[in-house]
């Protein structure tokens, strides 16, 4: 039997595909694939020599660990083809945000194992976020597997499943807010004179710096802005300007609306078949 099983493998799946084998937790040899396109499956092959299915009940059959990246509108689809090849070994991996644990196990009507995971896209890179939470009847070493996965994208953190909109808002959404300030700040540079390939490098590093420096100084990130913040400087201007225009409240804002539409797409998915 092989250790993993991807059903579909978009951009977050080959992203757990590759972290997953650059940092050993598995060989390309304990690994099966199936997309519904045939060019992207063999792309696949030919780039991490992983092995084709035939098809997803093959997934299924083959692995331990079955990866459900596919889209959550079809979910469904996707679990009836499967239900019957799931066995009491096998780790559903759910990471779409439309499923709780309970209603994954509805839909396969019995007590199967599950994990449910919400990654950020920097995981492609080695730099995600995942928070993840697991059904009850998973053992500590079943648990502490699929934890080592999840480092091989980055960082991970076990939650409580309720926290999971949270979850998908300050990290799994919020890649994209950055991207905006990335971009407006890459603007103002070029505005100022500065030639757009460097502004987006310049934006992008001060990002990142920024954010190292809340990770590994552990100091509370006003006391990191208020170092930077000289009296009657150039920064306090900018901080001013900010609160002036809302800059942190529409923030909160787009954290909420994102959070509030994770919540109805939870809710939505409780009228699976049982």
């Amino acid at each position: 039997m092989k250790k993993i099983g991807f059903i579909g493998c978009g951009n977050m799946g080959e992203a757990m595909l590759s972290g997953a084998l650059n940092s050993g937790f598995v060989k390309s040899d304990d690994v099966v694939v199936h997309t519904r396109s045939r060019e992207s499956l063999e792309r696949l092959n030919k780039k991490y020599g992983i092995h084709m299915a035939k098809d997803n009940k093959d997934v299924a059959e083959k692995a331990r660990i079955i990866v459900l990246a596919v889209k959550p509108n079809i979910y469904s689809q996707v679990i009836e083809e499967i239900m019957d090849k799931v066995n009491k070994d096998s780790i559903i991996l759910a990471i779409a945000p439309s499923f709780s644990i309970n209603v994954i196990k509805s839909m396969f009507n019995k007590d199967i194992k599950v994990v449910r995971a919400m990654p950020n896209t920097p995981a492609m890179i080695g730099c995600g976020i995942t928070g993840i939470c697991f059904s009850d009847n998973m053992t500590a070493e079943e648990k502490k597997e699929i934890l080592e996965f999840f480092l091989s994208l980055g960082e991970t953190i076990e939650v409580k499943e309720e926290l999971m909109k949270a979850v998908g808002s300050v990290s799994g959404s919020s890649p994209a807010f950055i991207y905006m300030l990335i971009e407006a700040m890459a603007d103002a540079a070029v505005l100022l004179g500065m030639p757009r390939k460097d502004a987006y490098i310049f934006a992008a590093k001060a990002v990142e710096g920024a954010a190292r420096m809340v990770v590994e100084s552990g100091k509370h990130p006003g006391e990191l802005k208020d170092a930077v913040c000289s009296p009657g400087g150039t920064t306090i201007e900018g901080v001013v300007k900010l609160e002036e225009k809302g800059f942190r409240s529409s923030i909160i804002e787009a954290m909420i609306k994102s959070a509030e539409k994770f919540h109805k797409m939870e809710a939505t998915s409780t009228s699976e078949p049982k």
